[in-house]
This record gives structure tokens, C-alpha cells and sequence, in this order.
């Protein structure tokens, strides 16, 4: 039997990781906790349901838990939704897109997302509250720490550390085995 989940964030990002939920099958979406004055309100057919005062009494009803909100300029409002969640005992489940490539010899942990097309190859590992965006790959040997966005189409090449926080932008690259932190515009190459 599905359990039920709920979305934190309603936005752009939030559709998409609708579309491997429902693609993933695995849960039910029982709403979606956005801004007070969007209650009621719908996204991709789903009802906003709540707002982040009323997370601690949706806990009561609802054990997962899933952060919507996306991560460009920052990841601030993320970071401090997950660090919320967890203190409530919300469980962040990890979300793999079936159109997604994930390696058994992978590891991803929880609250992050693999989305369709992308890749992470052997030995990745890929930590905490982190989005692994459509059709990004994360080669073998590379390890994304927590609270990190890998967006489309970025390529993190084998034995690169990607540092806790960092934004890796559209159609990046890195060089193998270099650490990169903080910030990286769309389509740079990083030795």
C-alpha cells in the first residue's frame, strides 16, 4: 500500500517533482504546504493545504514529507524547511525518477531528488536535501554534500567533490577529481 506525502512549496519546482512522484509511484500526495493566502488553491491538481505553522499538526496525520522549493540565488529557505521537518519527525523519503539512472553501488540520501534522465554512476554518493535535476549526471567516485542543486544537464565528472550549499548551473562542467564550491553559472567548466 502507498503512503501518503506532503509537498513543502508549491512552485515551479514543485511541478516537477510531481511528475516523478506520480511517475515513481511509490506515494500519494496528500497535499502541498505553501503560503497562507495560497490555501485552497491547486497545483497540478493538488491543494495547498497548509501553511508552515500548521506543519507540526499535519505531522499528526502525515509522516512524510518532501521539500518543494527549489534552490537557485539560494538555498537558505530549503535548508531551514528540512532542518523544521526534521525537528517535527517528519521522514524525508529519497524521490528516483524510474526514467533516472541510479546505481546500486550509489548512494543517495534523504529528502534529495533524482529526476528524469539524470544520471549518478558508481560509488557517487549524494548527501542530504539535495536535487539532482533532469538530466544531470554525477559520474563515479563524486560525492555531492548536503543541501547541493546539480541542475539540468550539468556534468560532474569522476572523483569531484561538490561542497555542502553549492549550486551547479545548467550545462556545467567539471573537471575530474577537483572540489567546487558555492556558486557555478550556468554552462561554466570548472578545473
Amino acid at each position: 500500500m502507498r503512503e501518503e506525502i506532503l509537498l513543502i512549496g508549491g512552485g515551479g519546482h514543485c511541478k516537477s517533482v510531481i511528475d516523478v512522484i506520480e511517475q515513481e509511484d511509490r506515494f500519494i500526495i496528500a497535499g502541498i504546504v505553501d503560503k497562507k493566502e495560497l490555501l485552497g488553491s491547486k497545483v497540478l491538481g493538488y491543494e495547498v493545504v497548509g501553511c508552515d505553522d500548521d506543519l507540526k499538526k499535519l505531522h499528526e496525520k502525515y509522516k512524510n514529507i518532501m521539500i518543494t522549493v527549489g534552490h537557485i540565488k539560494s538555498n537558505s529557505v530549503r535548508v531551514k524547511l528540512f532542518h523544521l521537518v526534521k525537528s517535527i519527525g517528519y521522514t524525508l523519503p529519497t524521490i528516483i525518477s524510474p526514467l533516472a539512472y541510479v546505481s546500486k553501488h550509489s548512494f543517495v540520501d534523504e529528502g534529495s531528488v533524482v529526476m528524469h534522465q539524470a544520471l549518478v554512476n558508481a560509488n557517487a554518493n549524494i548527501g542530504k536535501n539535495c536535487i539532482i535535476n533532469t538530466k544531470a549526471l554525477v559520474e563515479h567516485d563524486a560525492i555531492v554534500e548536503n543541501n547541493c542543486h546539480i541542475s539540468t544537464s550539468a556534468v560532474i565528472n569522476g572523483g569531484t567533490i561538490i561542497k555542502e550549499n553549492t549550486f551547479f548551473g545548467s550545462n556545467a562542467t567539471s573537471k575530474e577529481y577537483v572540489t567546487v564550491e558555492n556558486f557555478v553559472k550556468a554552462g561554466s567548466v570548472v578545473k
